[in-house]
């Protein structure tokens, strides 16, 4: 078993020297750091052990142990027994032979993506990396390769930012449902097995206060993995997933992060923390939304998190595929707003993407290799947009399919240029913007500036526009798959 003593020592001691204390009053010195806000889009990715099945979801090694359940069926229907063939005894079968880094990062960078977040320590307890805190990882086992280092060379190469997302404190009940039956999952477990602690179900497991809740050695373990996480590795945006909002975790919390702000601040660079449900205090960190996106305009900046497949995180065989023009239209809605968008994709067990995923990533990037101008490095006008479609607020919302229209426009600004984004194509090539109407007395929400010059990215052809009291009314005999973009020139 780990000796966590030295580490924690450690972990104290850069939090005493640093600029940052484990305080919420210091940790809101923190600001967002330019390159993030200019980023705008990112890659995620949920590989690991639960790939192999590719049935359910990526809560498979959970829900294999819940009676009743799809994946209990299945996995005594395919595998056998859970008291024979555990979760534990699909890792010789995680091979990734296939597994090809720079391949995957050539994808990544086709697609547009400015930063890559691969899930480091899911809820399963398998570390996609090389660590002394388990022997549970991809280095030691399955793979033999350290999947998270390997990768992270690759992107950086090609100039994409690396980050790291830890799901592991949602490890404290994951899987205790395997106690409940004679499976694999028995006592005596000690820290640094696969299973521990497999704890039972928490009543209120959605709320703050579960019960039971992390306890002393399980939060010490949890910091110092994730402090391993980041001196190992040194992502620069550090992702967490939702059950770090439990109060028990609270002062740990504010531990990490001072303890990643500093090394950032050593290491002379600027890092992102990423959370969900209000469990850092506003203003310590960047807020995500989880498959879901925000109504209207932040003044502070956000993320969402969603996965080109509708129905899980990880690879199946029976994933629900976005089109790639819908996930556009998020990007462009969610950068209007004052967010960025970070794209789960989930590779197979054997290391590819599968040909449907890989079609959506290249078809984000052939439209981004034209329009991204509009997207990398802009702000937010004074609106976000217009338009009659509405976007639902918050979590889980990605499902609502938005069914765009000509009609809605999305606003983003750059230097001397305002671009007006077309959620759709019209049919007739013709389109009018109210919010750039003339101004006059009855129109005081109409734009008042001078527009000298209209384009289309993608387009040789100059538009034909002209400007009065109802809009700015533009024709194009040019129709993209994917949005619209009208770049105004403001003098």
């Amino acid at each position: 078993m780990y000796d966590m003593t030295e580490y924690l020592s450690t972990i104290d001691r850069v939090i005493r020297q640093g600029p940052y204390e484990d305080t919420w009053e210091s940790l809101l010195q923190y600001r967002v750091p330019d390159w993030y806000q200019q980023a705008k889009f990112g890659i995620f990715i949920h590989w690991g052990v639960y790939s192999v099945p590719a049935f359910d979801n990526e809560w498979y090694p959970r829900n294999m142990y819940i009676k009743g359940t799809p994946a209990f069926e299945h996995h005594r229907k395919t595998y056998g027994d859970q008291k024979d063939f555990g979760y534990k005894d699909l890792i010789p079968l995680f091979r990734a032979e296939k597994f090809d880094p720079e391949c995957w990062a050539d994808l990544f960078s086709r697609t547009g993506a400015r930063y890559v977040v691969p899930v480091a320590e899911h809820h399963d307890g398998f570390q996609m990396y090389d660590s002394a805190i388990s022997d549970w990882n991809a280095k030691k086992m399955g793979p033999h390769r350290d999947v998270l280092g390997e990768l992270s060379d690759s992107c950086r190469k090609r100039g994409m930012v690396v980050g790291a997302s830890s799901h592991r404190m949602e490890h404290w009940f994951f899987q205790g449902n395997g106690k409940k039956f004679d499976s694999d999952i028995k006592e005596p477990l000690q820290r640094g097995d696969l299973y521990w602690p497999a704890m039972p179900d928490p009543e209120n497991l959605w709320t703050l206060q579960a019960d039971p809740a992390p306890n002393k050695e399980f939060l010490d373990d949890w910091l110092v993995r994730t402090c391993e996480l980041i001196d190992r590795y040194r992502p620069r945006i550090l992702y967490f997933d939702w059950w770090i909002h439990q109060s028990a975790a609270r002062e740990y919390l504010k531990k990490v992060a001072a303890y990643y702000y500093n090394r950032a601040a050593e290491w002379g660079t600027e890092v992102v923390i990423n959370y969900k449900h209000e469990a850092f205090l506003f203003g310590t960190a960047v807020s995500d939304i989880e498959r879901g996106q925000s109504a209207d305009m932040k003044p502070y900046f956000w993320q969402t998190d969603t996965a080109i497949a509708l129905n899980s995180w990880c690879y199946t065989e029976h994933n629900q595929f976005r089109p790639w023009e819908d996930i556009l239209c998020d990007l462009v809605d969610i950068v209007s707003k004052n967010g960025c968008l970070l794209l789960n994709v989930g590779p197979k067990a054997d290391g590819t993407i599968s040909p449907e995923d890989t079609a959506v990533l290249e078809g984000i990037g052939d439209w981004m290799r034209v329009n991204g101008e509009a997207i990398y490095g802009t702000h937010v006008w004074r609106r976000y947009g217009e338009g009659p479609t509405k976007v639902l607020e918050g979590h889980f919302t990605d499902s609502i399919r938005k069914n765009f229209t000509s009609q809605d426009f999305r606003f983003t600004a750059k230097g001397g240029c305002l671009y007006a984004i077309a959620m759709k194509a019209s049919e007739d090539g013709r389109y009018c913007i109210r919010s750039l109407g003339a101004y006059d007395e009855e129109h005081k929400d109409h734009f008042y500036g001078i527009i000298e010059k209209a384009e289309v990215l993608g387009c040789e052809e100059a538009p034909v526009w002209q400007r009065d009291l109802e809009g700015l009314h533009l024709q194009t005999r040019y129709r993209p798959k994917g949005p619209l973009v009208f770049k105004l020139t403001l003098p």
